[in-house]
């Protein structure tokens, strides 16, 4: 059975592998982006700050281990999984402590 789509669904094909292939190509400039400075770095050691550990942290954990050793380049995948793990564990210290941010203003 040959399977027909309707004249809005050929347009919502056509229009969701454009927007998939922008994307493609947005990831493709920033991989690229990514590579020339790391380049531009050579072998001196990035240093980041807390907020910046963090950032990487959240996304390298929704990323997981496999996608970050293909796209990480400035830390190793390990060491955002590891920085994911120890904010995780400092949350739940404070969660389950009593202890009320908003009182030690």
């Amino acid at each position: 059975m040959k399977a027909q789509f309707q004249p809005w669904q050929l347009l919502l094909l056509i229009l969701a592998g454009w927007i998939n292939r922008r994307q493609q190509d947005a990831i493709e400039y920033l991989l690229t982006e990514n590579r020339v400075l790391r380049e531009k770095l050579g072998k001196n050691r990035v240093l980041l700050n807390d907020d910046q550990r963090r950032r990487l942290a959240v996304k390298g954990k929704i990323l997981g281990r496999k996608m970050l050793e293909q796209l990480a380049g400035i830390v190793a995948p390990d060491t955002i999984l590891r920085w994911h793990a120890e904010d995780a564990r400092a949350a739940g210290r404070h969660r389950g402590s009593g202890y009320d941010s908003t009182l030690a203003s």
